[in-house]
């Protein structure tokens, strides 16, 4: 595995995900109020910069299957960082989404190249590399809420333009392991062709649904948390919501390392399983049971994100950079629907609605996990 590869991609990953998929659901509340939206409206945030990177992801991963553009690994990281910075502008809806739009997309061009990348630079520890790859991004989603927390929410949304030259080092930073990715590509493009095995598309099916499932479980937690502890503060809110990302991101680590040894379908049935109980009771709990409950809830439901991105690959041999916009793009764009259609049932039945739908959730993704294929060839 080539360290200084695979931690440049999970750096940049940060920085990405620290805006699109940290920030913008965390931000929810304070656009609402700063613009007087209502739910429904409020969550077209989240709809619109999920799907942007969602629809991007698979339509930029299936074009540099075809021809490579390893130059979208760092204008995707730019974009998506600076897109966020200029909300801190807009004093109107519809502003506001073609700049969350514009973020999205440049997490949609980001995500395959480098996945991709990380691919390349694995060797045979793709469980490992690809857990240190997410982990970044997951530390990005966990810390996003933090910042609103400890900063945003005393500077008000003006403050996101500090971000603006954290877009900058998010592009250099992608932008210095060009060269060396560049040369990985023309060599995987070469043995491409001697690759074994055929693309399984029942199991591709089946499992972005799995994924689906997962992205509406973790972005309704994200969304509705700061609403569903309505007598909470603003700041203590979004701790709660870094406890819960957060211990997603330890749980990305450890079951990513662990999936190269027990087996990724294992790995994942067992982790949404787990997740179910804890998803059931913290409707029930309150005070410090409900931060450990979302402990154990986050780490065990978050810990097959890596998994089945090498599911994912390993499903589809013959376009590595497609599998990545289905395994992360196409399931967080879900969730930005998720969140739309949950936010309409919390204006008609409340935000404790919510939190009953998502509590069976992690069941279902266990369940239709059994069904997946067996063995499948590496790519």
């Amino acid at each position: 595995m080539n360290r200084r590869a695979v931690f440049t991609f999970s750096g940049t990953h940060f920085l990405n995900d620290l805006v699109t998929t940290g920030m913008v659901p965390a931000l929810v509340v304070m656009y609402k109020q700063a613009l007087h939206l209502n739910y429904t409206q409020s969550t077209l945030v989240v709809l619109v910069s999920y799907l942007t990177s969602s629809v991007m992801q698979p339509i930029f991963g299936t074009s540099t299957d075809k021809k490579p553009r390893v130059w979208l690994l760092a204008l995707g990281a730019f974009l998506s960082v600076m897109g966020l910075a200029l909300t801190g502008l807009v004093h109107n809806l519809v502003l506001l989404l073609v700049f969350i739009g514009l973020s999205g997309v440049g997490s949609g061009a980001f995500h395959p190249e480098a996945s991709r990348g990380t691919h390349l630079a694995a060797g045979s520890r793709r469980g490992l590399a690809q857990s240190v790859f997410q982990v970044g991004g997951n530390a990005g989603q966990a810390f996003g809420p933090l910042i609103i927390s400890l900063f945003i929410g005393r500077t008000g949304l003006r403050g996101l333009l500090w971000l603006v030259p954290v877009a900058f080092i998010a592009g250099g930073l992608g932008g210095q392991i060009i060269p060396w990715l560049s040369g990985k590509v023309r060599q995987a493009k070469g043995r491409r062709r001697e690759v074994a095995g055929e693309n399984n598309i029942a199991g591709v099916v089946l499992l972005v649904t799995i994924i689906i499932l997962r992205s509406w479980c973790q972005v309704g937690v994200v969304v509705f948390l700061p609403f569903y502890f309505h007598n909470l503060s603003l700041a203590t809110s979004e701790i709660f919501n870094f406890v819960f990302v957060g211990a997603g991101a330890l749980g990305t680590f450890i079951g990513g390392a662990l999936s190269d040894r027990i087996g990724q379908k294992r790995l994942l049935v067992l982790s949404m399983l787990v997740a179910t109980p804890f998803a059931l009771v913290f409707p029930y709990t309150h005070g410090a049971l409900a931060v450990i409950d979302l402990l154990f809830f986050g780490f065990s439901v978050l810990s097959s994100f890596a998994v089945t991105v090498v599911l994912m690959q390993m499903m589809l041999p013959k376009n590595i950079a497609l599998a990545s916009g289905l395994s992360i793009g196409f399931g967080v764009g879900a969730g930005g629907i998720g969140a739309t259609f949950m936010g309409g049932i919390s204006d008609l039945f409340g935000v404790a609605t919510v939190f009953t739908i998502l509590s069976v959730l992690p069941l279902l993704g266990s369940i239709l996990g059994v069904f997946l294929p067996r063995d499948v060839k590496r790519a």
